[in-house]
């Protein structure tokens, strides 16, 4: 963690730190800042909807990286190494260790049905060159009300913040496309599950600073994971206009394992928990909100 380069899983002060010195793009430092301020300020004189995403930014707990492209393999598989050391990483480093992914912005990618289609663009390139098999326990039918995604066997929430928000403020990021992976772990180490009662609490303090903060109801599909009526994959990018959304979830999950030949991937086949490794994996190149 912490080396240097773009591709690379930084903690938060080390984020900071090279941003001040001026050693990161423009487009990482102004994805940065806007996150920061997003999560740590205020609107319409009410905080952030998310109180752990909020305290998790003030205390440094996110761990952070930037992709240069949405759409370019290496890049993609950087950014799959990088997800993979995260996951074998944040239940030491901190409670709250979700991991903030910046992707540099695309003139080719403007409206929302193009943040969209990038968006399950990335899950998919991860999900066919996840290095794990996909967890026995959890379905591969989007719309199954225990699906989730996954990757590396650890399922995930991955929420996203875009430039097409122009009411949801809590979702808006001027820059470009910004994922949150959320490992379910994380929700269950807080005791923020929607089966507790502290969870349950949780939510319904956040459905009320999402009306005060956006100034609009909360997004009808904001919902829980398990409950039959809900779909997790319906938030992980919220619709604004809902004609540019997709009407079906547009991933395709499966068991098979591995899904690329090693020989392309050799990333596919590294033990995980072999010490040695580092996160440069098969590339060659070197957030954070709790789900509503």
């Amino acid at each position: 963690m912490n080396e240097p380069g773009l591709q690379v899983l930084m903690d938060q002060e080390t984020l900071a730190a090279r941003h001040e010195a001026g050693e990161l793009p423009d487009w990482v430092g102004a994805h940065w800042e806007t996150f920061r301020d997003g999560l740590t300020g205020e609107r319409n004189e009410s905080p952030f909807p998310c109180f752990f995403g909020a305290e998790s930014v003030r205390g440094g707990e996110p761990l952070y990286t930037a992709v240069p492209s949405l759409t370019d393999p290496d890049a993609l598989l950087g950014l799959r190494d990088v997800l993979r050391e995260y996951i074998e990483t944040f239940r030491t480093h901190s409670d709250r260790a979700s991991l903030v992914t910046f992707f540099k912005p695309s003139a080719s990618v403007a409206a929302e049905a193009e943040y969209h289609e990038a968006l399950w663009h990335v899950l998919q390139f991860l999900h066919v060159h996840d290095p794990d098999p996909w967890p026995a326990d959890i379905p591969i039918d989007p719309d199954d009300p225990y699906w989730e995604f996954s990757f590396a066997g650890e399922p995930m929430f991955p929420t996203c913040r875009a430039p097409f928000y122009d009411e949801r403020k809590s979702r808006f990021c001027p820059i470009g496309l910004e994922i949150t992976f959320q490992p379910r772990a994380l929700f269950a180490s807080l005791d923020v599950t929607a089966d507790t009662p502290a969870g349950q609490h949780a939510r319904e303090v956040i459905q009320d600073r999402l009306d005060e903060y956006d100034g609009v109801p909360p997004h009808p599909d904001l919902g829980d994971w398990g409950v039959e009526e809900d779909r997790e994959w319906l938030q992980y990018m919220l619709s604004s206009e809902p004609e540019q959304a997709p009407e079906t979830c547009p991933i395709t999950v499966t068991r098979e394992h591995p899904k690329v030949d090693p020989s392309i991937d050799p990333g596919i086949v590294i033990e995980r928990s072999t010490p040695a490794q580092t996160c440069s994996g098969a590339s060659g190149s070197e957030s954070a909100e709790v789900g509503e």
